[in-house]
Order: C-alpha cells, then sequence, then structure tokens
C-alpha cells in the first residue's frame, strides 16, 4: 500500500513538473494562493509533519499557502473558512469535523466564487461527491477502517473476549466519530466488554485535561484490560494517567493514533501498544498539490487512504529520525 502510494505520488509530480516546468517556465503554482486548515495548534505533535508537508508542497511548486490551526475546534475551522473566503484565494482546503450541513452552503458560496475546494484530515463525503468532478479531493485515513485497524492490533496484543476496554472518543463529532466507531464495533463485535467516554471540547482542544478524566476511570475500573482512542493528542497523554493510576508499562493494552514525541517515547517504554500511522506530511503535501492540479489542469479530485498501518514499540525507532524531522 504504502510503495504503491509513494509510486503514484512521484508519478503524479513528476508529470506535473514535466508540463509545467523547463529551465524558462515559472513554477506551476506560481500566483496562486491557498489556505489550509491544518488542524491543532501550531507546531504540536498531532500538526507538524503535516505543516511540514504543505511547506514543502508550496515551496516545490511556487504557490502561497497561508495556514490556519484551529485547535481542533469546529466552531473555529468554520469561522476560518469564512475568513479565507472572505480573501478570495484560488483554493482551500478544509477539515470535515464541523460536518456536511455546517460546511455545504459554505462551499457552495466559495465555489460560486470560483474558489476550489478540497478536504483532508477527515472526510466531508455528501461534499466531495458534489464537487469532485471540480476538483475537490481527500487526503486522509479511511476513518472507520483506521479505527477498526487500530482494534485489531489491540486483540492481536492480547485482549480477548470478555475482557473489559475503553473507548475515549469523539462519536458526537459526525464523519470524524467514524474512527471510534470502527474502533469501537471492532472490538465489541469481537466479545470485548466496551466501556465509552466522550472527549470533551475542552480535551479536544488541550489533552492534558484527558489525563484526570482517564485516571479517575482507571480508579473506579481497575480490572480494564484496554484503552482506546483514534484522538492524537489524548493517545500521546495516555501513559501520564497510568501512571498516575499506577499501572505498569504494558499491563494495560493501550491503541491509539499519530506520533507527537509523547506517543513515541510511550512506544518505546511499552506504555502504548500500537498506534495508528496517518502519514500527516501526506496529509499536507497532497492537497497542496490537489490545488494546483485542478486549479492549472481540471484535474477532479483524488482519494487517497493516507493511514493504512501501524506502529508498534517493534516498528518505532526505525521511524524515529524521519519524526524527528518532522516528516513522519
Amino acid at each position: 500500500m504504502r510503495r504503491a502510494l509513494l509510486v503514484t505520488i512521484t508519478a503524479v509530480a513528476a508529470l506535473a513538473a514535466a508540463v509545467g516546468t523547463s529551465p524558462a517556465a515559472e513554477p506551476l503554482g506560481k500566483g496562486l494562493t491557498m489556505y489550509m486548515q491544518m488542524g491543532g495548534n501550531a507546531g504540536d505533535g498531532a500538526t507538524w509533519a503535516r505543516t511540514n508537508g504543505a511547506l514543502a508542497a508550496a515551496d516545490a511548486f511556487g504557490i502561497k499557502l497561508i495556514e490556519q490551526y484551529s485547535a481542533w475546534q469546529p466552531e473555529k475551522m468554520l469561522e476560518q473558512f469564512r475568513q479565507a473566503v472572505a480573501a478570495k484565494p484560488d483554493c482551500i482546503e478544509i477539515m470535515g469535523h464541523p460536518g456536511n450541513d455546517a460546511f455545504e452552503p459554505l462551499v457552495k458560496q466559495a465555489r460560486g466564487r470560483g474558489i476550489l475546494i478540497t478536504v483532508g484530515n477527515s472526510p466531508l463525503t455528501r461534499i466531495q461527491k458534489m464537487y469532485g468532478s471540480q476538483g475537490t479531493g481527500y487526503a486522509g485515513v479511511d476513518l472507520y477502517a483506521g479505527g477498526a485497524i487500530t482494534a485489531s492490533k489491540m486483540l492481536e496484543a492480547g485482549l480477548k473476549p470478555g475482557d473489559k476496554a475503553l473507548v475515549y472518543g469523539l462519536l458526537g463529532e459526525a464523519e470524524r466519530g467514524q474512527s471510534d466507531k470502527g474502533l469501537k464495533d471492532t472490538l465489541e463485535k469481537a466479545g470485548v466488554k466496551v466501556d465509552y467516554i466522550e472527549i470533551s471540547a475542552e480535551a479536544n482542544a488541550d489533552s492534558s485535561l484527558a489525563v484526570p478524566v482517564l485516571t479517575a476511570y482507571l480508579a473506579k475500573n481497575p480490572d480494564v484490560k484496554a484503552i482506546g482512542t483514534q484522538h492524537g493528542g489524548v493517545t500521546s497523554v495516555i501513559p501520564k494517567a497510568l501512571q498516575a493510576a499506577g499501572k505498569k508499562p504494558g499491563q494495560v493494552i493501550v491503541g491509539g493514533i499519530d506520533l507527537s514525541p509523547a506517543t513515541i517515547d510511550g512506544l518505546q517504554k511499552a506504555w502504548i501498544t500500537v498506534t495508528l500511522d496517518q502519514q500527516l506530511y501526506l496529509q499536507g503535501f497532497l492537497p497542496v498539490m490537489q490545488c494546483v492540479l485542478s486549479k492549472r489542469y481540471g484535474f477532479a479530485g483524488l482519494s487517497i487512504n493516507t493511514g493504512a498501518d501501524v506502529v508498534t514499540p517493534k516498528t518505532i525507532n526505525g521511524l524515529v529520525p524521519l519524526i524527528e524531522k518532522g516528516i513522519r
């Protein structure tokens, strides 16, 4: 899967370079401006690689890129979109956390002004179908499948039918919640007894606030065998909660997502059992490429699943050099 994706990206980039550049030609994206929603906060572990990928693509194609950070707050994403539309750029990349109903009238308005819209990180399936022929693509995880992959690896790590597990997620967030649904459904189908807690808006924005929630749950449920989430920030703080609850590394199976510095440490010390790798650099690079190719050549939207594999304590060390560069 990764090899095929790399070959596809390389081929498309080479095609763009061959068609749009020569010793005398200007960069393919010169003169274009793009606003892009990055998700969390500038420089955080769940955002840094995405930002680096977007900046690399902007530099390669010569496009002006304006970053937007929302601390994962849906209402802020909508407000940032309105601000971007008012600036009349050529393209805007949005994240699907607010949902199709919230975004659809705003996207319709933007398309009426000739602004190309593409989607990253969390899908907007209905909007993607409506405007796919006009360059609206998606670069991100197949959310339900990503959650299911994480759950399957937790089961392989020793979680058994009848065991108790906690899923700490965002089922209330439109399509974004599909990742936690895939996680929860897969565990339940395997016979695991699942408790569920919704991540609050406050903990969604500041993951440190998840620590007392998890610590309190662990105190009341000392028999819990596993904790699963599809929130990158929350994944990074689960080791702190386990330590506060008096647990030892490996005593509780932990399935999460992303590769923040704290998550890397958690993997290396065996606090975290498995984490889904979204390959966030691609979630930054591909929407910029989508914008340039669709604006210049009218290409339809590309839908690319950037997360089809996991990282474990056995595989993390080989990725660390790239993670430290903000690529993985």
